[in-house]
């Protein structure tokens, strides 16, 4: 529905009501001047007129440059503060030359240069993505990690065909999932995390052809659908959501998964019975859920994992001695649930939390009341989920009506953060070979080449992206050398966000 002019008018007196805000420079935005960028967001929206002229006194190297030159314009108008002086020399027609901003021989042309990156890591800057940025149709980076980034993501983003790292984690951005980013199909790596999306995840993000998914620390609120299995990625981490209902059991058919993490959502299930197929895993946190029944045998034969994590759920029976004999276990934390037996191999780890369990003989464990009101209910059925892909995605009920509550003596806190920093003495900073990849790099500064010809991609048949970089100036931020955009087998750029508290 189009904007009447009164419509326009009375969002242009909202916007200047609320230009008295101050941006404050450094640290987290209030939620009034998160409303005010909202807002000119909005204002944007309705108005659907040119935001930026081109002086006609300005040459340009080809028409690509051009439009970049109108959207990082039409972005450095959406900017209300900007501490660091990032965008300071985003001025005149040579693009490649502004901070944060690299180009490329485009890839259908290799003769004309065009923007295939963009990286303002941890500016500090505060704002709204304007739609001119999808003009940038050769874009194959976009990272805007750390910043105070307002509002949603602009539709045409679907614009940008050779995507392939999207990073938006830690600003303020809202509402429902980006669809946006499963119409770019080149697209790999994706880091919405620290940010306040809300509502459900569709299903077909685990469907796309990603390496890497990072949504924790939102508001999604959803069950897992039957196609989870079908993702391709090596890490995914939903963590610090409020997903409910079943773990999939096609869960076991994520061949190329690496690192995997559940904490502190309220997911309801059994593990899947046969998890053990899940041969490539080295991470696997389930901690800070609902999870009940036994810790299934077949984690025993999970033969890469080296950080097993299900504490804080109502698991019971006794800990399977194939578990703690695998041969790269480093830490194994099974505290805070109803274990009543575990075996001495277990107690030679490197690194094991078996506290406030139902163990016989072993220190700081529950009081026998405890332990007696809850294992005095009927045995759980694990079958009568139903998280298999051919049943309604909703489990039912499988335990009676709960005894009077349990005081577990130290319930799970409301936030668990992952990555930054990592719960101790657990850390998830990097992955195994093979694949060599490592998602907590530091940042990638401007120095980067990636001129040099890929190494064969591990996962993906797509392309890699452009070939070359000519540099723009270097922001403020430590040097590093490495690959822009990334391909499979190498480091990815964008390092952990800290979080906002």
């Amino acid at each position: 529905m189009k904007k009447t002019k009164t419509q326009i008018i009375l969002l242009f007196l909202l916007l200047n009501l609320s230009h008295s805000l101050s941006i404050s420079s450094h640290g987290s935005l209030s939620d009034n001047e998160v409303r005010h960028i909202q807002r000119r967001q909005l204002l944007e929206f309705a108005e659907r007129g040119e935001k930026v002229t081109v002086d006609p006194s300005l040459s340009f190297e080809n028409p690509r440059l051009r439009n970049a030159y109108i959207a990082l314009q039409a972005w450095k108008q959406a900017i209300l503060s900007d501490p660091f002086n990032f965008t300071a020399n985003w001025i005149g027609s040579n693009v490649c030359n502004y901070t944060g901003v690299f180009c490329s021989p485009a890839l259908d042309n290799r003769r004309i240069r065009t923007v295939a990156g963009i990286d303002l890591n941890h500016a500090d800057i505060a704002g709204y993505l304007p739609e001119e940025l999808g003009l940038l149709s050769d874009l194959a980076l976009f990272h805007v990690n750390s910043n105070r980034f307002c509002g949603t993501v602009p539709h045409r983003f679907n614009r940008l065909k050779l995507l392939f790292e999207l990073d938006l984690s830690n600003n303020r951005f809202a509402g429902k999932f980006p669809a946006v980013v499963l119409r770019l199909p080149s697209l790999k790596f994706l880091d919405l995390r620290f940010n306040e999306f809300e509502g459900t995840v569709p299903k077909e993000l685990f469907s796309k052809d990603l390496d890497a998914i990072f949504i924790n620390h939102n508001r999604f609120r959803f069950e897992l659908p039957e196609n989870f299995g079908d993702s391709p990625v090596s890490v995914i981490v939903l963590a610090n959501n409020r997903f409910h209902g079943c773990i999939p059991s096609s869960m076991v058919e994520m061949k190329n998964l690496n690192e995997i993490i559940f904490m502190n959502n309220g997911l309801n299930s059994c593990l899947p019975a046969d998890i053990g197929r899940l041969k490539n895993v080295t991470v696997f946190d389930v901690s800070f859920n609902e999870l009940v029944g036994p810790l299934p045998e077949s984690v025993g034969e999970m033969v890469s994992v080296e950080q097993l994590d299900v504490a804080h759920n109502k698991l019971s029976g006794k800990i399977p001695a194939s578990i703690c004999q695998l041969p790269k276990l480093e830490n194994f934390t099974f505290s805070y649930n109803f274990f009543t037996g575990e075996a001495p191999v277990c107690l030679r780890l490197p690194e094991f939390d078996d506290r406030r369990n139902c163990l016989p003989g072993r220190p700081a464990q529950r009081s026998p009341g405890q332990c007696k009101a809850f294992l005095s209910q009927p045995p759980v059925n694990c079958g009568s989920f139903s998280c298999g892909r051919s049943v309604p995605s909703r489990p039912p009920v499988v335990t009676p009506s709960p005894p009077p509550p349990l005081h577990y003596n130290s319930p799970p806190p409301p936030q668990v953060y992952y990555n930054s920093p990592p719960p101790p003495p657990v850390h998830y900073s990097s992955l195994p070979p093979p694949p060599q990849v490592h998602y907590s790099s530091p940042p990638p500064p401007p120095q980067v080449h990636y001129s040099s010809p890929p190494p064969p991609p591990v996962h993906h048949s797509s392309p890699p992206p452009p070939a070359v970089i000519h540099h723009s100036p270097p922001p403020p931020s430590p040097e590093y050398e490495g690959p822009l955009p990334p391909v499979i087998g190498v480091s990815y750029a964008s390092p952990p966000p800290p979080p906002f508290y």
